[in-house]
């Protein structure tokens, strides 16, 4: 499986998603697939399949905001992890399957009676892990929750300060995050399958004959994950990858560096999806779009992709990430991003943005956005 590619993780859905409606459901099966069909000592798999079992419990019939269940969200996430390692590392891929237990599976949400059992469930398997074991998991799962008043920067910050005790948490975030970035469409194949959208923009800024992209298919109707939401997934990758670099975590860990340059192309590829959309159904006018090119480029090229920039409004992508993406609340995130879907030109601008942020990260080991930092997001002056 190539990590990055939408395809495959189409494929991985739905043999997975396959063996969860199965009758009785397929648990051996289930597992199989995540581990990707390596060999497990009895007792780690007695164990794995344990935590497949609660977390078949605790789901139940809830789904993602596209729809797919959302138990596999925990198990592609620790299928990612797993294929950027040379072994099944117990401890990694438990604190990989449940590490949204305290953000998702809460008391609120069911029956006392159903909780309690839930509850029981949890600590019964936890009593199977050496005590040793048992404790640094029950502390992995506390550092991968995010608390409702942090910010994205101040979880990731948080979370990597206790990743010098427990390096794996690095590989962890990585891996959620990868999943999560992976998991923005319902789609039958990757939209990017075809010519491409860098031939296609080669042509739109130096063919005169160019006539603009051609629709396959009339206008789907508008996602729960639309663009604006799915910007600010890219958004959240930048504020990872450029923390992880800035800590140095990535030096003596290949599968980190992996699940890390594996965000990194995912996170251009769904900026090309963005843009070609938009550019598909919404900005058609061949003029539009190369004028929207032009600018966005001379605003790279003057290194506003480099820093984190103040709204002094020289240029539409100033102040983009503190004023569309760095918000506490998630009704104040709401209203930001409600204000971004209506303005297709920006959306057009911050595609092309990230499609530059993410190849930079691929290209240059010591790039990160400067004023991404641990306390926030702090513009800094771009021009003198």
């Amino acid at each position: 499986m190539v990590l990055h590619d939408l395809n495959d993780f189409f494929q991985l859905s739905g043999e997975l998603n396959y063996q969860l409606s199965a009758r009785g459901v397929g648990r051996q099966n289930v597992l199989a697939a995540v581990v990707d069909g390596r060999t497990l000592e009895a007792g780690a798999r007695a164990i794995l399949l344990e935590v497949l079992e609660y977390l078949d419990r605790a789901y139940g019939e809830k789904s993602r905001r596209l729809g797919p269940k959302a138990v596999l969200h925990p198990l592609r996430a620790s299928a990612l992890l797993v294929r950027a390692q040379d072994g099944v590392v117990l401890l990694d891929v438990l604190a990989e399957l449940l590490h949204d237990k305290f953000e998702d599976i809460l008391a609120e949400d069911y029956e006392p009676a159903q909780w309690q059992e839930l509850e029981g469930r949890f600590e019964g398997l936890l009593e199977h892990i050496p005590a040793s074991e048992r404790d640094s998991l029950r502390q992995r799962l506390r550092h991968l929750t995010r608390r409702r008043d942090e910010t994205y920067c101040h979880y990731v910050g948080r979370l990597l300060e206790h990743a010098a005790e427990a390096p794996a948490l690095v590989r962890i975030k990585l891996a959620d995050r990868l999943d999560n970035t992976l998991d923005m469409r319902i789609d039958f194949r990757d939209p990017l399958d075809g010519p491409g959208v860098f031939t296609e923009l080669f042509h739109l800024l130096f063919s005169r004959h160019f006539s603009g992209f051609s629709a396959v298919s009339p206008h789907p109707p508008r996602p729960p994950l639309d663009g604006s939401r799915r910007l600010y997934e890219l958004f959240k990758n930048t504020v990872l990858l450029s923390l992880v670099r800035q800590g140095g975590k990535l030096a003596d860990d290949p599968g980190s560096v992996l699940l890390f340059d594996a965000i990194a192309t995912a996170g251009m590829r769904e900026a090309q999806r963005i843009l070609m959309h938009i550019f598909t159904y919404h900005l058609t006018e061949v003029e539009v779009q190369r004028r929207l090119l032009l600018e966005t480029m001379d605003y790279c090229w003057s290194g506003g992709v480099e820093s984190v920039t103040p709204s002094v409004e020289l240029h539409r992508l100033d102040g983009l990430f503190a004023e569309r993406f760095d918000a506490v609340s998630p009704e104040s995130r709401r209203e930001q991003l409600a204000e971004l879907y209506k303005d297709k030109e920006m959306m057009s601008a911050a595609a092309v943005a990230f499609m530059v942020i993410f190849l930079n990260f691929l290209k240059d080991s010591r790039y990160i956005v400067q004023g991404v930092t641990a306390d926030g997001i702090t513009p800094r002056e771009l021009f003198a």
